[in-house]
């Protein structure tokens, strides 16, 4: 329901857009045929949505929509069904059904009033409505309780009603009430009636007599009802009340009231009127009898009698209104009416004084009685006037009087009839005043002069009795009197009654101390603060006599014998009086004539009280302070003071020094005692100054909070301008000649010292103070508790203005004290001191206040900005002590609350500090060019300080301050800044401006800081900005926007555009708040048209960027970031606009702004985002929380749609994504739509952006804190939030970091109430940074070198943050107290983050240890990869012992096992890591069967042997990579049934096409398939795959002997195994596959078979033969393929393309194919040549493809520009093959066949000069493919490297062919020639390092490019050499010696590091560069074989 209303309320604001809202919700409104049916039954939803309608409908009553009004009328209409209990819903009681009555009458009510039409439409269903409840009886159906409600309801909301159902409605009730209509006078004097109907209604009353016997009620009856022998009639009259049930009298007051709405919505008969006025006449007779009768009197008691009287109380309200409501509408001359007038207020007034004496008068409801009697008076009387209200008068004192004499009207707080009393004398008076004044003034006379009636009360027997009744008629009058003139506020009314006052408090009874005397002294204090001139003087005289009066008979004799009203009028009444007057004065003449009187009266109390020995003198002065701290609230103690009035003051704070009064001003806890009443005894003058300085505090928390405020309006206590104190006669006046603070008593002035010592917290010790007097130091005590007490009150801001400028600092005051001259060093060195000590006390309060939010926040921070403004102002000082001194407090203000950096008027006041020049009379030019040197020192240190934390903010605010141009050209000095800043830079180059690891040094803030700065940088290089000059551009940009903003709106206006008479409509929400007041010139009213038109366009252009981005679409990155400054521009000049349109398009515009740069999600984007943000909170700060909060949405809706970091999709993983299943494990994974990479740059700036704005918020914005908080909270929620990707590394860690140091805040204050919160995001940020460790460790280039470099500096700032300590488990806050942290969260063992735990403490430094292992390490591999040829090691690094790696794997596991196997995979050669997590995992096989990495932990060569029962865990097991299941086929495992069923189960879960690639390794799994697992995988693949089934046949038929070779052993059971299972697939073929692979492989056959052919002919004619035999081959069908390249498709044969090539003793051909891609354009036909090989064993060559083929997918995976080309090479026969030409190339020896030149003059020749584009771009792929193959060439070994088998192609790569020698094998026996790990010749040197010498750009980029290709395979090292494992019995050649296996290990090097691998790396560079084998090996081929060398 409470969201329905929500809806409602927002609809009704605008319902023309809600339309269809509005429908759904009438929708859900009972339909008509549920309401039309016989008995309807609504359901909860049915009734919550009538509500809502009627709610709508109340809100909104000129909506144009009719559905509202339809769906009300008809259910009104069918309210009589309601009657009925099946009406309603089963879970709707009573009380639910009167709640939906009264709501939805209110609802109905309203909408009437609002709308006259409406409203008549309903008025035409009620009357028949109502009249349906009235006839509701139990025998029909019908519930009497439901009827009722509905009755009880309409009583209180009566919506219209036409006249002619009213009239029959009120005839129905009064037959109800069965009244008959009076026929005579005398009727209507005595009255009859007639027993009513007995049937039973809602409203039928069966005791009615009971206000039938009512007797008469005349003015002679008022006296008792028993008295004169009427007892009889009183019991009569009891026994009637009695008789009348409390449910009748219920009906009565329905009945009433009912009546009393109709008289008020329409006009009745005049018949009817007079029956009604008839009953409530009778009613109103019989109610004086009723309140007269007393509890004993009546039968019932207890509850059972309150509830009868409340009923019957009711029941006479009720009645009053209706006979109010009755004769409203009586003519007002006629003798009739006049005469029922007074008829009636005389009754009303019998009423109200029956009131006044009842037993029950202090019941609610006769409360409420009364004030209707008292209502009805003045609503009948004011009207008229004339005699009616004359006559009211007369009965109207008696009235008062007997309200006043209660003795109970006044108890604490005034009474209820008290009130209404009062109320109806100033209503009555008010409308009087101007008709017929005279009756008034008598009334009030006659008020007044009761106050003097004296009763002769002696002679009465019961005097005390009497004397009591007397006093409270007196007290109540006078407080009548006093209130009747506050709340009249006319000096005619003062005039009359404070003299009266004045007379009884000089001469009357109340000269003498008594409680009608305070009472009158409280009358004429409130009657003073009226501010009428005449009055307030009198009675300031008065009251200041008096007080004096009291304090001097003090101590006296007779004192003794005085009442305790003396003591009470002393201290409270004469205070309160004082205090009163000082708040009701508002004149300012008044004001400040009071302010003297009042501290002159202070000044003539402390003297007094001087001679009052051995007394206290607070207790005289005290009572005063409230009263003058009143007074002294608008004091401006900056102006001008006169200097009587600044003796005064001097005076006043030297007495509160003297006597004590100020509160302590050290830091401690205080006991505090109440004030005391009588006179306190204390000791020497020195233990009231000591004790003033530290406690114990005797004075009450009044006097203190007054001091405070009096210290704000004080004036500073300089008592000259020339001479400082130097006669001390002025202050020795004060004193009496005894007086012990005389200027002899030099115990009393060591006494002060002290005191002065202390209250200087120490920094002036006693010793130093030798030559300051006893006086001097009274006064310097004075000095020092006024300017310590002005800033702990507030902060220190003075009064006198609303705004916190540097004028309104309290320094002002102190300063003022050091510019008097010639002081005593003593003197100004306790004034220094003085100086210290408020500016530590303006620190304490500024850090007590620290967690402030809303408008405390913002009043905190500007009294922070007022001091450093006024400091830095007053570093232009002429003395040099002031300005030195300021300098001193504005450092110290700076470093403790660094938000000062970014305040605007800070930075304002700071900058023209440095030009300001000032007219001085004297020209020094030595102290100008002083000044000016301290002030640039200071403004370059601000701006470095300010930079090296946030650099955005600053730039955006020295745009800000550059864009003011006209106020720099009026500055003089305009170069000192230019050259100031000019010398300041910033960026990822080398920048001397700070050091460390400040904020600006995290990469990603540097980077935001570039965006930020406007300029057009690539962040992708190393950049230095200057601050001036990219501050100028852009401050030029922000300019010539606002200026062409402002331009159009000239051009608009000037063509008369707008609208003048636009509605004006403002808003004064939220918004309006934080905008109003940005800038000095708000917008005209007649711009409103044109903002709105400009907004509502940008607001359309910026939602096209976005359409475009969701569509995928690429954004025009200069279109977008000129758009977006414009949108900047616009909303900045718009900010003054207060209508609402301009409001809604703003809020549009800002919050487009901010979400735009995240819908795009690109670094382009996010640029310009970072810059217009930096630009709003720079330009608008108001606008910081509102961007930040935008911001933050945008950024937690990013983790929602999964961008950039928190891209968690496996798609955008990375290269572990890119390499499944073959090399990773899992399902491969489809392409990312977008790049990854770029969106999470993007989200780098963004939290650059952030962590500037944390820098700049962190101690002053509690509400943008929690903004963060929240983003933060959000981010780490869930871990899988976060991106794996490699590239996200720094950003990550980076969030990690501000994660951390947004915890740091906790023990700064602001954040301490939200510990908790705080203590569970820090273990979310260590969970979260644990977790990203548990994927394998992956690398990953962007081609970018400072983004590598910023993602190893990110990961170290993190490291330094996190080892410093800046979170230990026990911390403490500002103030050093100590907490916990975390052991709150943990609850029955159990932590919300870390789960079940038993010391959290130690837990958490076993984790926070690992996690600063693992991140350094991490650090490590980063920096290696972003410096790969550095020669710095990481042999500084500690070493681990075995016990610290075994807590680090515990730690790792008990947390997440998966950190554990990435632990290992980061050490793969630490034993004792092995060990622990095998362990581990054998314990914990069930809780890990998940994670595919723990396989090689329990499934192992050793567990096979034992068959252990760890292996029963394998059929559950997750699926793991194809590499790792190869291994498993290997025959150390035996083929063990288990581990074979999950090897098959991994495989079949795998596509088969993603299988095909290790075809080689699947037939040879089959030597070793004893139970034909595999064969049987393999033709249930085949049976799902067609290419799958031809490449394993091509492969089997490759492994097939030639016949006549023999096979032996082993290996003949693997040849026979071969045709079988051959034959197996081509039986399981269906006939659609049986015919493609009949026609795939017959047209292949044919193709190689042409060698056969070719073989016996000669030379010259075998290319003609190719010919003649190519065109017998006919092509069969479309979907034959290239058995090298499955997705080509054969679309021909180039008949003249075939060519024989040389052998040695065969006939390989190369043929020509016209081939398409298979699911690319069927028109685009591509050349593709195969060399179809018969004689030679292809099969060597397929495995290192393969390998080279992993090593391509790895480079590609990791971004690595590395070129290799892994041709296609397949077996199709024994020893037949088909081998795929690489296209475009030649080999190096026919290069070589056209020129004597190398390949340097070969590219010239090729791609032009040296430098040219082309040249340098296939230098470029010369290098990242001889790169690639050096990395090949390491780890397979490739020999017989000659040109022959060097390819390059048309772009410049190189491509080797031939790898007939590879691992352990090479040509010439073995003999290893070629020493090379890879071939680098002389001429390829040329090419990669032009200076000869390895010292050039191109050199180190090769070697960078082959060092990071080893340590991206490297990575991969186990799937590459369990690929090449399986092949070990296959017989091919290079398996044929040695160790191949072990020694292709040892050159993957695991058990170096990262940074020695790449040393390695590096050295097998250098060692091969032109070694002379390879120039040798050269020349060998070219000798035997003509290789062109």
């Amino acid at each position: 329901m409470e969201s329905m209303i929500e809806l409602c309320d927002i609809i009704a604001k605008n319902p023309e857009k809600f339309s269809d809202k509005i429908a759904w919700i009438c929708g859900r409104c009972p339909p008509l045929e549920l309401l039309l049916s016989g008995s309807p039954r609504v359901s909860r939803s049915h009734l919550n949505a009538v509500l809502v309608v009627a709610r709508l409908l109340s809100k909104c009553p000129n909506c144009t929509d009719n559905r509202p009004r339809s769906v009300m009328l008809e259910f009104i209409r069918v309210i009589p069904a309601s009657f009925h209990r099946s009406f309603w819903p089963q879970s709707y009681n009573d009380d639910s059904i009167v709640s939906f009555f009264a709501d939805f009458l209110k609802y109905v009510s309203e909408s009437a009033d609002s709308s006259p039409d409406f409203g008549l439409e309903i008025a035409g269903l009620v009357g028949e409505v109502v009249t349906a409840a009235f006839n509701i009886h139990d025998t029909n159906g019908g519930d009497l309780a439901i009827s009722r409600a509905f009755l009880l309801a309409l009583s209180q909301n009566f919506p219209p009603i036409l006249p002619s159902d009213a009239d029959n409605l009120i005839n129905y009730l009064l037959d109800q009430l069965a009244m008959s209509v009076p026929e005579s006078p005398r009727e209507l004097i005595t009255g009859s009636s007639e027993t009513s109907s007995s049937q039973s209604s809602p409203l039928s009353v069966k005791h009615f007599q009971g206000i039938e016997v009512s007797s008469p009620v005349n003015d002679s009856s008022r006296g008792p009802l028993i008295a004169n022998g009427g007892g009889a009639m009183f019991r009569q009259h009891v026994a009637s009340f009695e008789g009348e049930s409390v449910e009748s009298m219920e009906k009565q007051e329905i009945a009433f009231k009912l009546i009393a709405h109709i008289l008020h919505r329409v006009s009745i008969d005049q018949k009817l009127l007079v029956q009604v006025r008839f009953i409530a006449k009778k009613q109103l007779q019989s109610m004086s009898a009723f309140l007269k009768i007393r509890k004993r009197d009546w039968t019932e008691q207890g509850s059972l009698l309150k509830s009868r009287v409340n009923a019957k109380l009711s029941v006479y309200q009720a009645a009053v209104r209706m006979q109010i409501r009755s004769l409203l509408s009586l003519e007002a001359d006629a003798k009739t009416s006049k005469k029922l007038i007074l008829e009636t207020l005389a009754l009303l007034i019998d009423a109200a004084e029956a009131c006044i004496v009842s037993v029950w008068r202090k019941l609610r409801v006769c409360e409420e009685l009364f004030n209707s009697l008292l209502s009805g008076i003045v609503e009948i009387a004011h009207p008229r006037g004339g005699q009616p209200l004359r006559i009211l008068l007369i009965r109207l004192k008696p009235l008062v009087l007997a309200a006043c004499m209660q003795a109970d009207t006044w108890g604490n707080s005034q009474g209820a009839l008290f009130e209404g009393v009062l109320k109806t004398c100033c209503e009555i008076i008010q409308s009087g005043w101007a008709k017929d004044r005279a009756p008034i003034d008598t009334f009030i006379m006659g008020l007044a002069t009761s106050i003097r009636e004296r009763n002769d009360y002696e002679e009465q027997p019961q005097v005390d009795k009497e004397k009591q009744a007397v006093s409270a008629v007196q007290l109540n009058v006078i407080r009548l009197l006093a209130d009747l003139n506050v709340a009249i506020r006319k000096p005619e009314v003062v005039d009359m009654i404070l003299p009266l006052f004045i007379e009884s408090l000089e001469e009357g009874d109340a000269m003498t101390p008594s409680l009608l005397r305070l009472r009158l002294l409280d009358a004429v204090s409130r009657i003073a603060s009226l501010g009428f001139e005449k009055s307030y003087r009198e009675t300031v005289v008065l009251l200041t006599r008096s007080y004096l009066s009291k304090l001097l008979s003090v101590g006296s004799a007779e004192s003794k014998t005085l009442a305790p009203e003396a003591t009470t009028e002393r201290v409270e009444t004469l205070p309160a009086a004082f205090l009163l007057i000082a708040t009701g004065l508002k004149n300012a003449k008044l004001r400040s004539d009071y302010c003297h009187r009042l501290l002159s009266l202070c000044s003539d109390v402390g003297l007094a009280a001087e001679s009052k020995s051995g007394r206290s003198g607070a207790d005289f002065l005290g009572p005063l302070l409230p009263a003058v701290a009143e007074i002294c609230s608008d004091f401006d103690p900056t102006e001008n003071v006169e200097p009587s009035l600044l003796k005064l003051f001097r005076n006043l704070w030297f007495y509160i020094a003297l006597f004590g009064l100020a509160p302590p001003i050290q830091k401690m806890q205080i006991p505090t005692k109440s004030v005391s009443t009588t006179l306190n005894s204390v000791g020497s003058m020195g233990t009231i100054a000591l004790q003033a300085v530290g406690g114990p505090y005797m004075w009450n928390e009044r006097w203190s909070v007054a001091v405070q405020r009096i210290a704000q309006g004080t004036p500073p206590l300089v008592v000259s301008s020339v001479k400082w104190l130097e006669d001390e006669l002025e202050l020795n006046a004060l004193h009496n000649p005894g007086s012990r603070q005389g200027s002899g008593n030099e115990k009393a002035a060591v006494s002060l010292r002290t005191a002065l010592s202390a209250a200087l917290g120490g920094r002036v010790d006693v010793g130093s103070m030798s030559t300051i007097s006893g006086v001097k130091a009274t006064y310097l005590l004075a000095v020092a508790f006024l300017e310590i007490i002005r800033f702990s009150s507030n902060g220190g801001i003075l009064n006198g203005s609303t705004s916190l400028t540097a004028s309104r600092s309290a320094f002002s005051c102190v300063f003022e004290y050091l510019k008097t001259p010639n002081l005593m060093p003593a003197v100004f060195q306790c004034l220094t001191a003085i100086v210290h000590k408020a500016f530590e006390t303006a620190v304490l309060w500024l850090e007590d206040r620290i967690s402030e939010t809303g408008n405390e926040a913002v009043i905190r921070e500007s009294t922070l900005y007022a001091h450093a403004c006024f400091l830095i102002n007053s570093m232009s000082q002429r003395e040099e002590r002031i300005h030195n001194i300021a300098v001193n407090l504005l450092i110290q203000l700076r470093d403790k609350f660094s938000q000062v950096l970014w305040n605007s008027s800070c930075l304002d006041s700071l900058l023209f500090s440095v030009q300001n020049d000032k007219p001085t009379v004297i020209s020094d030019p030595a102290w100008e060019a002083a000044v000016r040197s301290l002030c640039q020192k200071m403004v370059r240190e601000w701006i470095v300080i300010s930079l090296s934390y946030a650099p955005c903010t600053t730039q955006g605010l020295l745009q800000e301050k550059l864009c003011k141009a006209n106020t720099w050209q009026q500055a003089r000095h305009k170069t000192d800044v230019v050259s100031l800043l000019s010398e300041i830079r910033i960026g990822t180059g080398k920048s001397d401006c700070w050091a460390g690891t400040q904020t600006a040094n995290i990469p990603a803030v540097i980077a935001a800081a570039a965006a930020a700065s406007g300029t057009n940088l690539k962040l992708s290089e190393a950049f230095i900005l200057e601050v001036l000059s990219t501050g100028i551009v852009s401050a030029t940009v922000k300019c010539n926007y606002a200026g062409e903003i402002a331009g159009m709106r000239r051009l608009y206006n000037s063509i008369g555009g707008f609208q003048s008479d636009a509605p004006q409509t403002g808003l004064g929400g939220g918004i309006q708040r934080l905008i109003s007041g940005a800038f000095s010139q708000p917008a005209e009213t007649e711009n409103d048209s044109f903002n709105e038109m400009l907004i509502s366009k940008f607001v359309r252009l910026l939602q096209q960027f976005v359409n475009i981005a969701e569509k995928g679409g690429e954004v025009d990155k200069s279109q977008f970031r000129e758009t977006c400054s414009q949108a900047t521009a616009v909303l900045l000049s718009n900010l003054g606009s207060d209508r609402k349109a301009n409001l809604e398009g703003f809020a549009k515009l800002l919050r487009l702004l901010c979400w735009c740069p995240a819908y795009i999600s690109t670094s382009d984007a996010m640029e310009t985002g970072v810059f217009i943000w930096t630009w709003l909170v720079s330009a608008a700060p108001q606008l910081g929380s509102l961007v930040l909060a935008e911001l933050v949405d945008a950024w937690l809706w990013t983790i929602d749609t999964k961008r950039g970091l928190f891209a968690s999709d496996v798609k955008y993983s990375g290269p572990a994504a890119k390499l499944r299943p073959h090399l990773a494990p899992g399902e491969p994974a489809a392409l990312p739509d977008t790049n990854p990479v770029d969106q999470i740059i993007a989200h780098r700036l963004w939290l650059g952006f952030f962590i500037d704005r944390f820098e700049v918020v962190r101690h002053n914005s509690v509400e943008q804190l929690l903004l963060l908080g929240r983003m933060l909270q959000g981010t780490t929620k869930h871990l899988w939030n976060f991106s794996h990707h490699p590239a996200a590394t720094g950003t990550f860690f980076t969030f990690m970091l501000l994660g951390l140091k947004f915890c740091s805040c906790q023990s700064q204050g602001n954040l301490q109430n939200f510990r908790s919160g705080l203590q569970l995001l820090e273990d979310r940020i260590y969970r979260a940074s644990l977790g990203w460790f548990s994927y394998e460790p992956e690398w990953y280039d962007t081609n970018n070198i400072n983004f590598a470099q910023s993602e190893g500096r990110s990961v170290s700032l993190f490291v330094h943050y996190l080892s410093n300590g800046s979170l230990d488990s026990l911390q403490s806050d500002s103030r050093g107290r100590a907490y916990d942290n975390g052991n709150s969260l943990v609850e029955a063992n159990e932590h919300p983050v870390w789960g079940k735990m038993d010391n959290y403490a130690a837990g958490r430094g076993k984790r926070k240890q690992l996690l600063l292992m693992l991140c350094q390490h991490e650090a490590d591999r980063l920096e290696v990869w972003a410096q790969p040829l550095s020669k710095e090691g990481t042999s500084s690094r500690p070493k681990i012992s075995a016990d610290k790696w075994i807590e680090y794997a515990r730690t790792a596991f008990s947390v997440d096992p998966r950190i554990a196997f990435s632990l290992a995979s980061r050490f793969p050669m630490n034993p004792h890591l092995k060990t622990e997590i095998t362990q581990l995992v054998q314990s914990h096989i069930t809780d890990i069967c998940c994670i595919p990495e723990a396989l090689p932990y329990f499934v192992t060569p050793k567990a096979v042997d034992e068959n252990s029962a760890l292996l029963q865990q394998l059929p559950h097991w997750a699926a793991c990579s194809i590499t790792q299941a190869l291994e498993f086929l290997t025959p150390v495992y035996k083929g063990h049934p288990r581990v074979m069923a999950y090897v098959l189960r991994v495989l079949e879960s795998y596509p088969p096409e993603r299988v095909t690639f290790f075809m080689p390794q699947l037939v040879q799994a089959l030597r070793y398939d004893s139970g034909r697992l595999v064969e049987g995988y393999l033709l249930r693949a085949a049976q799902r795959s067609d290419i799958f089934s031809h490449i394993l046949i091509w492969h089997l038929q490759g492994e097939t002997c030639e016949p006549g070779k023999d096979a032996s052993g082993k290996n003949s059971s693997f040849q026979e195994l071969l045709p079988i299972v051959r034959q197996h697939i081509i039986d399981s073929f269906t006939p659609k596959a049986l015919d493609v692979f009949q026609r795939e492989f017959d047209f292949f056959d044919k193709v190689t078979s042409i060698s056969g052919v070719l073989f016996p002919l000669p030379k010259e004619e075998r290319r003609a033969g190719i010919r003649r035999e190519l065109e017998k081959i006919q092509l069969e069908g479309d979907d034959l393929y290239l058995p090298t390249a499955p997705n080509k498709l054969v679309r021909g044969i180039q008949v003249d393309s075939g060519i024989p090539l040389q052998s040695a003793a065969k006939v390989p051909i190369m043929i020509t194919f016209n081939v398409i891609d298979r699911d690319g354009d069927p028109n685009d036909i591509k050349p593709q040549a195969c060399i179809f090989k018969v004689g030679d064993d292809c099969r060597q060559d397929v495995l290192a493809l393969q390998v080279i083929a992993l090593l391509r997918d790895i480079f590609t995976a990791v971004g690595l520009n590395l070129y290799l080309f892994p041709y296609g090479v397949l077996p199709t026969g024994p020893e037949r093959g088909i081998i795929e030409v690489v296209p475009n190339t030649r080999s190096r020896s026919q290069m070589g066949e056209t020129t004597d030149g190398g390949l340097y003059e070969i590219f010239q020749q090729d791609y032009g000069p040296v430098g040219s584009p082309n040249f340098e771009a296939a230098r470029r792929n010369f290098i990242t493919s001889s790169a690639g193959y050096a990395v090949a060439s390491l780890l397979l070994q490739p020999k017989d490297r000659h040109n022959g088998n060097l390819l390059f192609d048309n772009e410049g790569r190189l491509v080797h062919i031939d790898f007939g020698f590879i691992l352990e094998t090479s040509p010439g026996g073995n003999m290893r020639f070629e020493s090379a790990h890879f071939k680098l010749s002389h001429e390829m040197t040329q090419l990669l390092d032009p200076s000869g010498v390895m010292k050039s750009e191109t050199w180190d980029n090769f070697v960078s490019l082959c060092v990071k290709g080893y340590l991206a395979a490297r990575r991969h090292m186990n799937g590459i050499i369990y690929t090449v494992l399986l092949m070990l019995d296959s017989g091919l050649p290079c398996f044929s010696r040695g160790d191949p296996i072990g020694n292709l290990r040892k050159r993957f090097h695991p058990e170096m590091t990262e940074r020695e691998a790449a040393n390695f790396m590096k050295n097998v560079c250098n060692d091969a560069y032109n070694k002379w084998t390879t120039a040798g090996y050269d020349l060998i081929q070219y000798l035997q074989q003509g290789i062109e060398k």
